[in-house]
């Protein structure tokens, strides 16, 4: 039994790590927006109490220098420091400059009463600068929090996704040890009134329902074949014996020829409802089965189809030919194929032979109504000319599918070939 692939808790866990990585980068980033807007704002702050001071003396006398030895008053941008020139007659509307050198520079624009000009004060800010020289320190402690948050999400969501999600592991494995064979009664006795007990109780409510259905099915076949065998062989020895009896006219010999193997083919119905109701695959060991005795019977069973057709059988299967599988399943497959054969072939031939370790069927029929329903035929899904229910090529792939057994229906120029062999080992 293979373990299960335990997504569900990967899943907890990473929308864990995933949940805490992105609090951990909003919040650093957020650190970060906040300690530059504190450090702006002291400045901003300074630059405009001495801007108010600027004006009250402007007003008396004019420009005066101003109290922080950092900033000064420029009348004409054309003054301003050269490393900011530019990009200030780019941007005028900017209040913050970067400089080169490290330098950096905060703008207040001055407006005394007209008609005076208007000037800028400027501070350069570079020795004040609090948030530049611990940057990279406050980011490396951001990130080994981060690392520290993700690897406690890490840990704490393995906890819980184990704790969460005990209960419903603990059902899959259950679950997973069911068979045909063996459906517990009771799932749900050792779950809580949670979520997964629900889901237990709903189990066993299906086990419940399939248990009595498979109950009921075994029930019918038994007593349906028990039923059925009887009169089906009293009406086929009867006809056997009919066939015996002289002075029958060439109809009347055909007629119970019909019924003969009506009655075949219905013992045939039985006994592969018997085959297809049975659950436990391992019921007979598969062991190699001799082919030729088996196609022989078929062959003589099945020959009244092809009475008063232009079509030649050619059986070339060696004695020592054989299959892996159960006797009378590997009969029931050999039955459906050699009879579709014969059914389908209005002239021409019907070969049986060895291909390596496969037996291949091949007849000259047209294949194109088979190879639509292949290689998924549906039940009770036939050709427009079958005289059957539909049922035998989905027979076919049931057994086979129980049997290990492979089957491939594919056409060649003129022919129908059907390939019956074993599944390579790891293949089945």
């Amino acid at each position: 039994m293979s373990h299960p692939v335990h997504r569900l808790r990967r899943r907890l866990m990473l929308a864990f790590s995933g949940f805490a990585l992105l609090v951990a980068t909003v919040f650093g980033l957020y650190a970060l927006a906040f300690m530059y807007v504190v450090e702006d704002s002291v400045f901003n702050a300074a630059l405009q109490r001495e801007a108010q001071r600027q004006l009250a003396a402007h007003a008396a006398q004019g420009w005066v220098t101003p109290l922080d030895p950092s900033m000064r008053v420029y009348r004409d941008p054309a003054d301003l420091p050269a490393d900011m020139r530019a990009t200030f007659q780019r941007e005028p509307w900017r209040s913050e400059f970067p400089g080169s050198d490290g330098r950096h520079y905060h703008v207040h624009r001055l407006l005394p009463a007209a008609p005076a000009s208007p000037a800028w004060l400027v501070a350069e800010v570079s020795g004040q600068l609090v948030v530049r020289p611990i940057r990279d320190h406050v980011v490396m402690v951001l990130l080994v929090s981060g690392a520290a948050m993700v690897l406690l999400a890490v840990l704490l969501g393995g906890w819980m996704a184990r704790r969460s999600t005990r209960s419903l592991y603990r059902l899959v494995d259950q679950v997973e040890g069911l068979s045909a064979r063996y459906l517990p009664p009771d799932l749900s006795k050792d779950f809580e009134n949670d979520e997964i007990g629900v889901l237990a109780r709903a189990l066993d409510r299906l086990s419940a329902r399939i248990t009595d259905f498979v109950e009921r099915e075994h029930a019918f076949t038994r007593d349906a074949s028990h039923e059925l065998r009887t009169p089906l062989a009293v009406i086929s020895s009867a006809a056997g014996q009919l066939l015996g009896e002289d002075g029958l006219s060439t109809r009347g010999r055909q007629h119970l020829q019909h019924i003969r193997l009506s009655a075949l083919q219905l013992q045939q119905a039985v006994v592969t409802l018997l085959a297809l109701a049975r659950e436990d695959d391992q019921a007979q060991a598969a062991v190699p089965c001799r082919l030729a005795p088996l196609l022989e019977r078929v062959i003589v069973d099945y020959a009244p189809l092809l009475e008063e057709r232009p079509v030649q059988v050619r059986m070339e299967v060696g004695e020592d030919a054989t299959l892996r599988a159960e006797e009378s399943a590997l009969q029931l497959v050999l039955a459906n194929l050699v009879g579709n054969a014969f059914a389908h072939t209005r002239d021409g031939h019907v070969q049986l032979c060895m291909r390596g370790p496969a037996l291949v069927i091949r007849n000259s029929a047209d294949a194109s109504e088979i190879l639509q329903r292949w290689p998924r035929p549906r039940p009770f899904d036939k050709g427009a000319d079958s005289q059957g229910d539909g049922l035998g090529l989905s027979i076919v792939r049931r057994l086979c599918d129980q049997q290990g057994l492979s089957l491939d229906i594919h056409a060649e120029p003129g022919s129908t070939v059907a390939v019956l062999g074993n599944h390579a080992p790891g293949n089945a």
